[in-house]
């Protein structure tokens, strides 16, 4: 018999039309922490299944059972693409899972810029399986607007990281081309960004319009795809856009050479034959992007 308290929590997964027909529960050992901040209703759990989760108005956001295939999707490939970055910055992210990951690299510098001090400072005190880089002296964290911190940079970052929520709530504005346009800004001639891209199951439309606003801005970009069982749909997608490098050019052997120099090693799910396999898309993902002129 299954003793274990019967205390669930639900995120009712959200399609880009607003319908919500899928909920996806898990069981709860402990709830470590509820407040609302400026901005949403921050919480964090102790699940039997998944560990800790950080959920943002009943949203979750990262568990620490599938947490390491978002967190090195959104970082690993953006910072292998490029030959040699030295300064990197994450917007959202205030878990620290992307910031850990980045730090891996030989960097001089990474910026976390999150707009919400309680998700940063309760990640800390529970979450320090995955934000446990926040004391490191290359991270520099600031509790901001990511909207207005872009727009005040100029040619300043090899390689960004937008790790926002989905587009709805405080996290809008991450999502338009007036942000996207201070990102291509802000980046070095030859600079990255890799942001979240929703699922192609519940939000082919954004996929679509959002490649089309980048298209406008960068030379280069590219989906690419795996699989986090938490989150909506399970089939992930995130969005390379370059001003320079295409990873579709980037040999294997350079790939593996690049890891090798840079000592990454002990990753869960990125390697330089995951890399390559995340840019190959199944027809009806394709079938999503813009048509090439």
């Amino acid at each position: 018999m299954d003793e274990r308290v019967e205390h669930w929590i639900s995120e009712n997964q959200l399609f880009e039309n607003g319908l919500s027909d899928i909920k996806l529960s898990l069981r709860v050992k402990k709830h470590l922490y509820s407040k609302r901040s400026d901005y949403q209703q921050v919480e964090i759990f102790d699940t039997w299944g998944y560990g800790r989760v950080l959920q943002l108005d009943g949203v979750m956001q990262t568990t620490e059972k599938d947490e390491f295939v978002y967190h090195e999707m959104i970082t690993h490939v953006p910072l292998l693409t490029h030959p040699a970055p030295k300064k990197h910055l994450v917007i959202g992210g205030g878990d620290g899972g992307a910031s850990r990951e980045a730090l891996k690299h030989p960097l001089d510098i990474s910026y976390l810029v999150d707009i919400d001090e309680d998700v940063v400072s309760s990640s800390k005190q529970y979450l320090s399986k995955i934000g446990s880089e926040f004391e490191n002296p290359r991270l520099k964290v600031n509790c901001t607007d990511g909207i207005q911190f872009m727009r005040d940079r100029k040619k300043e970052f090899d390689v960004i990281s937008v790790d926002s929520t989905d587009p709805i709530g405080p996290a809008v504005g991450l999502f338009s081309k007036e942000f996207y346009q201070d990102v291509f800004n802000a980046l070095t001639d030859d600079g990255i960004m890799a942001c979240q891209s929703e699922s192609p199951f519940y939000y082919p439309n954004f996929i679509h319009d959002l490649h089309i606003k980048l298209g406008e801005i960068f030379p280069v970009v590219r989906l690419y795809t795996a699989v986090i069982p938490t989150y909506p749909g399970a089939y992930w997608s995130w969005t390379l856009a370059s001003k320079k490098h295409d990873p579709l050019d980037l040999p294997l052997a350079e790939l593996q050479q690049r890891m090798a120099r840079r000592k990454i090693n002990g990753l869960k799910w990125f390697s330089p034959e995951i890399y390559k396999s995340s840019f190959i898309l199944p027809p009806f993902v394709q079938q999503l992007l813009p048509k090439k002129k």
